[in-house]
């Protein structure tokens, strides 16, 4: 069963999508699992409604939604900083708490690219948050930027991109649009997967409040609780140094899998060895508790 949900960030409307297993019983609560889009995405996209309808099937109650400025909730559209995302995924949860059907004190955070940092760091700064599972996520916005744009050239043109979005600011008072691809590089063969409705403007201080997120700085105050980091070992978006360094900087239980045959939308291509990884990961540390259809 699907929902359509609003929800408050502030002051700011938020769209979302509830899923329901079909199975739950009046009065029953399940644990349920929050599932967050990645970089200018938005909930209806592929990488985001296969996973929380797997979740779903799983036994879980599943809500999805678009982050301020994005898809169908408030705010500038393509003006993206990471914090707010971070309070969007808190007033999430905060809303999950309050549905009937969901067991409280059970609610995992999982995100791809973009938002596996901000699942990460939200996990990091909200002890509400009883599990993590961040595919193909990045830890340090600076070091990811270098490894995306790299040799002094490039790195001369996005840094150049920042300091014109502040001139720019400091002259007008309003932000600075600029590609998604200036920001985050994309080869053209990935792109087949950037869903319907995307942004593809985004402010440079998306870029700059990116540059300054360091969700690695907090992962370690996520143990006792679980997190599970995934990403490509052949990543041609995320660097794959990123999970590897924030599985460093973890505390346990965490488990780190690189896999060989996914690139950076591994949500989205129902990789069965993928799915297996999930599967047998909540089994153990994040149980639905509730019969599983595979």
């Amino acid at each position: 069963m699907e929902e359509k949900v609003t929800f408050k960030s502030g002051d700011l409307n938020i769209s979302g999508v509830v899923h329901r297993p079909d199975d739950m019983i009046d009065g029953e609560r399940r644990p349920a699992v929050l599932v967050l889009h990645g970089f200018g995405s938005r909930k209806d996209a592929e990488n985001v409604t296969g996973p929380s309808n797997m979740f779903m099937n799983w036994g879980y109650v599943v809500l999805r939604f678009d982050m301020r400025g994005c898809g169908d909730s408030d705010g500038l559209f393509g003006h993206l900083l990471c914090l707010d995302q971070v309070a969007d995924t808190r007033s999430a949860i905060t809303f999950m708490q309050s549905r009937p059907e969901v067991d409280s004190d059970r609610i995992a955070v999982v995100g791809s690219s973009f938002g596996a940092a901000v699942a990460v760091y939200t996990g990091g700064v909200d002890d509400r948050v009883a599990a993590v599972i961040s595919s193909g996520g990045w830890g340090n916005g600076e070091r990811k930027f270098r490894g995306q744009h790299p040799g002094e050239e490039a790195w001369k043109k996005f840094t150049d991109m920042l300091e014109r979005g502040k001139k720019h600011r400091e002259e007008t008072g309003e932000p600075l649009f600029v590609d998604r691809y200036e920001i985050v590089p994309i080869p053209e063969h990935l792109r087949v997967n950037m869903p319907s409705g995307s942004v593809q403007q985004f402010t440079a201080d998306t870029a700059q409040g990116m540059m300054e997120f360091t969700a690695e700085d907090v992962i370690a105050h996520i143990a006792p609780r679980p997190i599970l980091l995934l990403h490509s070992s052949v990543d041609s978006v995320t660097p794959t140094e990123q999970s590897v360094e924030m599985f460093k900087r973890a505390g346990q239980p965490a488990d780190l899998h690189l896999t060989a045959d996914t690139d950076h939308f591994m949500m989205a291509e129902s990789n069965t060895r993928v799915i297996n990884i999930i599967r047998d990961w909540l089994a153990k540390y994040f149980p639905a508790d509730a019969p599983t259809d595979a």
